[in-house]
């Protein structure tokens, strides 16, 4: 009896950069990042998800991305105006798609106003994608200049393609999980996702 061992990482890399890749919006997401925003900048978490789970249902539509999470760290200028302004700038490099971009070195300033408890600074644009909801969404993916893609994923990738949720404690309370997941309803678009509890 032959005994099937997890993907490895670089499998699973190598299998979302091919996703990525053969997605047109995506790559049309990626290359309005890479021209308007800071050179860290990443496109993260929902979308991700979003686009692998599709692909793995063999979904023919594609699902809608409420928002692209565009990301980067600076900790020189953390202004929310910034982040507004690029926002925009995106907005009309690619109207179609609805952005929300967050330089998460200033995240520590407005957290606790919507989530309830305060949160020390972060140091770097990977532990802030390692502070990210769940695990499978705690991935970011740029477009380097030479058109090669560059992958955050400080969990792996295994969760994301194992279509399982669970809750990262780093940062979000199971309360902010539970309603999270209640919200998002990942089952009913996904019948093949696994949602664990908090």
């Amino acid at each position: 009896m032959t005994t099937l061992l997890p993907e490895s990482d670089a499998t699973l890399t190598l299998r979302l950069q091919h996703i990525v890749q053969s997605s047109p919006t995506f790559m049309t997401a990626l290359r309005a990042v890479r021209a308007v925003a800071p050179p860290d900048a990443c496109i993260g978490a929902g979308a991700i998800r979003t686009l692998v789970w599709d692909h793995l249902h063999g979904h023919a539509e594609a699902s809608p991305v409420a928002d692209w999470d565009v990301v980067f760290f600076d900790a020189a200028d953390c202004r929310q105006a910034r982040d507004q302004a690029l926002q925009q700038q995106l907005t009309r490099a690619c109207p179609e798609l609805t952005w929300e971009v967050t330089n998460q070195a200033g995240v520590h300033h407005w957290f606790e106003a919507i989530f309830g408890h305060a949160v020390a600074p972060l140091d770097s644009l990977e532990e802030a994608v390692a502070s990210w909801p769940e695990y499978c969404t705690s991935v970011a993916i740029a477009l380097r200049p030479d058109d090669s893609l560059r992958i955050i994923a400080p969990y792996g990738l295994a969760d994301l393609f194992a279509l399982r949720v669970r809750r990262n404690p780093v940062r979000v309370s199971e309360q902010t999980y539970r309603q999270r997941v209640a919200t998002k309803q990942y089952t009913k678009r996904w019948p093949g996702v696994t949602v664990e509890a908090g």
